[in-house]
């Protein structure tokens, strides 16, 4: 018997056209479509406005296949991990962090990840597939309300820093966002998105020219090609050059700055040259610098760099008129630091 098809992978209007199809009226696909996306139902018999005769048929022909929270660690500062199941058995891996004046939901748009930055736990799984709109979407659905259940506050804001490189997934990253926007999904604000990429100029010029309203975030971590491509091997057939033109592409098409995420590392990008180059390429565009406290994976050549080094970059960049942020790392006792997510299935 074939398998069924997941209905979330069905437009509206797809929907209506199965109902008349079936004898049925077009309105009953806005039913079954309300009760997918915004009031998150995970099984047909929660649709309890729909004639159970409707719902029997659409489990003939349909699934939902939605997300599971496999297991849920709290941190003593807050913090909320997911290991989220998907259909397939699959884990990845998504995060609540609070703080005083927002709650944000860190999310995951692969399963692994299609790159290969060496500090990163999530690279050592290599990419096992892409996830789908509705596997993104309901990431932050469930984290809004472990959001309203424990801090009685709705989600405010959502980062792609989780397990993936989401410009990789580009077409479904974007149903996602369009699906978290809408006022039939979650109604959320754009500019209350980021998306952070580690860096692909062709991608980030095609977000540019398809006029998205979320903001963009780049893990730079060096802006000195050796060290780049040493950090990030990937980054060899994406260049610093290639990198800047796209930026600056992106601010002249959106107007919107650029936040740079950056770790300092001991050894690695923790010197004077390393500090010089990274405001040099902050001119190139209006920005602003993230500094990530990190969260080491093993005791190897990765190891966070001193306070002095961090200070370093902050007095340069200030001098230089360019906004820096110190981001701690956050849920050390769970282990959930954003972007270093590792699968503990």
């Amino acid at each position: 018997m074939e398998d069924k098809k997941d209905i979330r992978a069905l437009t509206k209007d797809q929907l209506r056209d199965f109902f008349v199809a079936q004898g049925d009226q077009a309105f009953r696909g806005n039913q079954v479509y309300e009760w997918l996306w915004t009031k998150g139902a995970h099984k047909f018999e929660d649709m309890t406005n729909v004639s159970k005769a409707t719902r029997t048929l659409l489990e003939t022909h349909f699934v939902i296949n939605h997300i599971q929270v496999d297991q849920m660690q709290r941190s003593a500062d807050g913090t909320v991990k997911n290991a989220v199941r998907l259909h397939d058995g699959l884990v990845v891996e998504s995060v609540l962090i609070p703080t005083a004046t927002r709650i944000t939901a860190c999310v995951s748009s692969q399963v692994g990840c299609s790159l290969d930055c060496n500090f990163c736990a999530t690279a050592r799984l290599k990419r096992m597939r892409n996830l789908q709109p509705d596997e993104i979407y309901d990431q932050v659905v469930a984290i809004d309300r472990e959001s309203r259940l424990y801090y009685n506050h709705p989600l405010s804001n959502i980062v792609f820093m989780g397990m993936g490189e989401p410009l990789m997934n580009y077409p479904n990253v974007m149903k996602a966002i369009e699906k978290i926007t809408s006022d039939e999904g979650l109604g959320m604000s754009p500019k209350r998105i980021t998306v952070s990429t580690s860096g692909i100029p062709k991608m980030i010029k095609k977000m540019a020219d398809d006029g998205v309203k979320f903001k963009l975030a780049v893990s730079l971590h060096s802006a000195i090609e050796g060290t780049r491509n040493k950090i990030m091997p990937f980054t060899t057939n994406f260049p610093l050059t290639d990198l800047r033109e796209s930026l600056e592409y992106w601010y002249q098409k959106t107007k919107s700055k650029v936040t740079y995420e950056y770790v300092v590392w001991r050894g690695i990008n923790d010197n004077r040259e390393a500090v010089d180059a990274l405001v040099k390429f902050c001119k190139y565009v209006p920005c602003k610098v993230n500094l990530i406290e990190y969260n080491p994976i093993d005791d190897g050549e990765f190891q966070q760099a001193s306070e002095e080094a961090i200070q370093a970059y902050i007095d340069a960049l200030e001098r230089h008129d360019i906004v820096v942020k110190v981001r701690r790392s956050r849920g050390k006792d769970i282990d959930a630091a954003c972007g270093q997510l590792a699968n503990k299935s």
